[in-house]
């Protein structure tokens, strides 16, 4: 059992492949919180055009209502004075100053709950999120079934030839794919 003062912050992290329930998860704990009366703001890059702009929403297209920011340092000026706690996916399409703004945060007294892909397609380390799984105070890494041999997935493939390392979508271009079976090409 975790006993925390207050009034002490602190960084959660959500990290997996794709397909593998981080945003689920962040849902998960956005909606227990929302159950004990905690005030929460929730946040997601504007690039993220997937599914719906002004929600928060997972493959099983479950949602959550958020806002839509073009860069991490917006949301210093969007945090309300009374917000408990700071919901923040799809780390990986922010740059470095994510990692800075998350410790400030925390050290105003927040929790702050940060999901996002941990590797890119080509399994390389992606964006803020390594940094940020090393001074999260509680780490969670989900695993997706790869769909070519049914074990544990960690990789995304990539299903498209294209070099650079953001191309936004979904089961149209990805897949979870297990260390054996990932392939980059």
């Amino acid at each position: 059992m975790n006993i925390i003062k207050h009034d002490t912050g602190w960084i959660e992290a959500i990290c997996g492949s794709m397909f593998s329930g981080k945003t689920e998860e962040l849902i998960r704990r956005i909606h227990r919180a929302q159950y004990a009366k905690q005030k929460i703001q929730v946040f997601k890059p504007i690039i993220d055009n997937r599914y719906e702009e002004e929600f928060v929403v997972s493959h099983n297209q479950t949602k959550i209502p958020s806002l839509q920011i073009n860069s991490a340092r917006e949301i210093l000026s969007l945090i309300e004075k009374d917000t408990e706690i700071v919901a923040i996916d799809e780390i990986q399409f922010f740059d470095n100053d994510l990692i800075e703004i998350c410790n400030e945060l925390a050290n105003q007294g927040k929790r702050v709950i940060v999901a996002g892909l941990d590797q890119d397609y080509t399994g390389k380390p992606f964006g803020p999120m390594p940094y940020l799984l090393a001074i999260s105070e509680y780490v969670t890494k989900v695993l997706a079934i790869c769909v070519k041999c049914g074990n544990p997935a960690n990789k995304t493939q990539r299903l498209i030839h294209d070099e650079h390392q953001v191309v936004v979508g979904t089961d149209d271009i990805y897949e979870a794919r297990c260390r054996d079976c990932h392939e980059v090409f």
